[in-house]
């Protein structure tokens, strides 16, 4: 006889799912993907897939050692090794996208329960932990377009330094750069970060199907706008070019709408949303001005994932009567 389940109400029936939702995001992530081999040949392509295939292994493996039913079908490994893979620059070596997706994979989500029970982006630990190890590898930028990226291998590539060093250091540009040349990727970085052009078409997918909140991303972008157009860290102030060249070079524009808006680590509350965006635009601008490191994008956001617990808490709305009933307990008690 078939078993039924039944609960009290309110009932209510979702059209989303795991699945359905990180479609969207894989979805959305394509135009990233086309940019990336587009800017810097077909290794972008060939790292982005060992990336979301080791991702893929690493839980498959995990789930047979610990004889838990298989999770790789909810697509959520194929997210992350996405989002590792446009976190780390072309130069990389292939071992490293090994390490890096196995701690993403294995130590910061499995371990801690897998998928809605990590505390912190997978992505960003793996990210945070290979640049941690090996910072010449993932310093190493190559220029878009350049002899050494279109041919792999036998071509020496052309490094550069990232605007964002350039602007901590000077406070402009470098010569011949422009705001455009950033919107649209032509400049070194990682490959997932540099092409904004690519990034807002991904994202304007996710705000329509709803897959994300704009609270996150605009409080992260406009904390980081507001701060940067106001105090400039070097140069006078109210200068909007400086702004839209913080706001297009590195990973800020990923980060505020690809890994800020993860689920499991952000905040589910409005008011909350919104705290941590701008928490998360405090803390890049802090790093990008007064560490040692030009880009602070990732650590800003592993470090608000960190209070995203106590913000929901604290922005938690009130329990219908509570406040009724903490005020007869007063009144009870001056009795």
């Amino acid at each position: 006889m078939e078993k039924l389940l039944v609960s009290s109400s309110p009932h209510y029936r979702a059209k989303s799912s795991v699945r359905r939702i990180m479609l969207d995001v894989i979805i959305a992530m394509l135009p990233i993907v086309v940019a990336s081999v587009i800017l810097f040949g077909w290794r972008a392509l060939a790292i982005t897939v060992l990336s979301v295939a080791c991702c893929a292994v690493f839980e498959s493996l995990f789930d047979w050692v610990t004889k838990k039913p298989n999770t790789v079908s909810d697509l959520s490994c194929i997210v992350t090794g996405m989002l590792f893979a446009f976190n780390v620059p072309v130069s990389v070596p292939y071992w490293l996208v090994v390490v890096g997706t196995f701690i993403a994979i294995v130590i910061a989500k499995m371990l801690f329960g897998g998928l809605g029970k990590n505390f912190a982006n997978p992505a960003l630990v793996g990210r945070a932990a290979v640049m941690v190890a090996w910072p010449q590898l993932m310093t190493f930028w190559i220029e878009p377009f350049s002899d050494g990226v279109s041919v792999l291998g036998g071509v020496d590539a052309v490094s550069s330094a990232t605007p964002l060093s350039v602007l901590k250091s000077s406070g402009t540009l470098p010569q011949g750069l422009r705001v455009l040349d950033l919107f649209l990727g032509k400049t070194g970085g990682c490959l997932g970060e540099v092409c904004t052009a690519a990034i807002l078409v991904g994202a304007v997918y996710l705000l329509i199907r709803r897959v994300i909140s704009w609270r996150v991303p605009v409080a992260y972008l406009g904390t980081v706008a507001i701060i940067t157009f106001l105090f400039p860290l070097n140069g006078p102030s109210f200068d909007v070019q400086y702004m839209l060249a913080q706001l297009c070079s590195g990973g800020l524009m990923l980060g505020a709408f690809f890994m800020a808006t993860d689920y499991t680590t952000c905040p589910v509350t409005r008011k909350g949303m919104l705290i941590y965006g701008v928490g998360c635009g405090l803390l890049t601008v802090l790093f990008r001005y007064f560490s040692g490191y030009s880009e602070g994008v990732s650590y800003a956001i592993l470090l608000m994932n960190v209070f995203t617990f106590a913000i929901d808490r604290a922005t938690a709305p009130r329990r219908f009567g509570e406040k009724e009933g903490r005020q007869l307990e007063k009144e009870q008690s001056n009795q």
